[in-house]
Formats: structure tokens, C-alpha cells, sequence
């Protein structure tokens, strides 16, 4: 089983003079859910190399056991020091893709042409594709076979909107995740701010926030495993 997961390479907050980027605990959950159930992983972004991580998820309050168990795995920690280019990866060489939040994909992701005929390309050859948190909005753009958005008529969750107002961010994005989803035609829900929930529909797989990860990687297992 090849596993592609893609992070974000965008590290400023809007103008706000702060830094974004990717979110620890969406990275590091999936990622051990994949290795520890035998997979190859390929780290990517769109500038290729360390892609920035959100300092806040690195703060005492959002650690958890697989943050700190990635902190201290050195084979983890230098492949997340060299991800490959996005524009060097191809559909064909993997089972599937996943898709780590944080703010940041919002102003690079979610506009990134390579990123969107990537996900396309997953669903073209039915192949399921996951998305947590923020990275929902990277969807925003794609298109299903048909030329009309995926996500329309399809069930899907994101980082809800009183989530955002949460963390005080909902000026700063450049759009908000549910919003947009809804707008696109999906059918959004969601569970309780801040816990765990995940939507499947199809190849589609979306989780709401950061406690869902790891949720959003054992769905993606199972339906990989009931091809």
C-alpha cells in the first residue's frame, strides 16, 4: 500500500504578521496509522523540502502522544525535512492520498492547479481520497467527471465555522471551510466543536478538526482494505 500525503508549503497568517502552516497532530495520527498498518509513505508539498508547521500545534496544550512520538522518530522528522515537489508526483504511483489541515492550505492548496487535477486524477481512477480540518477547502476548485463540483451532492464535514470563530480567525481566512462546502452544493454536517467526526461518501473521506485525524486515517484504511 503507497500512501501520498500532501502538506501545505504556505507558513503566513494573512497579514496578521504571524506564521501558519500545517497542523502536527493531523500529520503525525494519519502517518503512524499508515505505517503501523504496513504502508509506503511519500511526503509532498508544493516547494518541496521542510514545509512550514503551525507553531501553535506544537504547543504544550495540542501535543499528544503521536505528536511527540513523531517529534522523536528521526526517520519521520528527515523524510518531513525533504518532502518531494508536488509537481513531481503522479496519481499512478499510489493507492490513495491524504490531505493534513492547518490554515495554510487555504491560501496555497485549495488555489494549486497541480493539487486539484492530483485529486481529480485520484477519483478518475477510483482511487478514495481523505481530507481533515481545513483541508476540506482544498476542494473548493475540484471538479468531478461531469465538470460540476466533487463535493456537490456528496456528504462532507470540515472545520465548522464556530470553530474558527474559536480560535478567532474567521477575519484572517481567506475563506471559511463550511461556508464553502455548502456553498459548492455538499452536504455538510458536522459533530461537536472539537471532536472527533468523520463523513464517508464514496471515495470521499473528510474529518472535521484535529481530534478527528486519526478517525479520518482508519476510515481511509478500511475502505482501502474493501477494495
Amino acid at each position: 500500500m503507497k500512501v501520498l500525503i500532501v502538506l501545505t508549503s504556505h507558513d503566513a497568517l494573512g497579514n496578521t504578521g504571524r506564521k501558519t502552516g500545517f497542523w502536527l497532530e493531523e500529520l503525525a495520527a494519519p502517518y503512524y496509522a499508515f505505517q503501523d498498518a504496513g504502508a509506503t509513505i511519500t511526503l509532498a508539498s508544493p516547494n518541496g523540502g521542510q514545509p512550514p508547521l503551525d507553531p501553535k500545534s506544537n504547543e504544550p496544550d495540542f501535543q499528544t502522544d503521536l505528536t511527540r512520538r513523531f517529534e522523536a522518530d528521526a526517520a519521520a522528522t528527515a523524510q518531513l525535512a525533504n518532502t518531494v515537489r508536488l509537481d513531481s508526483v503522479s496519481q499512478a504511483d499510489f493507492d490513495t492520498v491524504f490531505y493534513p489541515g492547518g490554515h495554510g492550505p487555504l491560501w496555497d492548496l485549495a488555489e494549486d492547479s497541480r493539487s486539484i487535477a492530483l485529486i481529480e486524477s485520484f477519483i478518475a481512477a477510483e482511487k478514495p481520497v481523505a481530507l481533515v480540518c481545513h483541508a476540506p477547502g482544498v476542494l473548493r476548485h475540484v471538479k468531478a467527471a461531469n465538470g460540476k463540483p466533487l463535493v456537490q451532492g456528496r456528504k462532507v464535514t470540515g472545520f465548522t465555522n464556530s470553530e474558527e470563530a474559536g480560535v478567532g480567525l474567521t477575519d484572517v481566512v481567506p475563506f471559511l471551510v463550511e461556508d464553502t462546502l455548502k456553498a459548492l452544493g455538499g452536504d455538510y454536517s458536522k459533530g461537536p466543536d472539537w471532536g472527533s467526526y468523520v463523513v464517508s461518501d464514496g471515495l470521499l473521506i473528510t474529518g472535521q478538526n484535529p481530534a478527528s485525524s486519526a478517525e479520518t486515517a482508519a476510515v481511509l484504511l478500511k475502505r482501502l482494505a474493501a477494495k
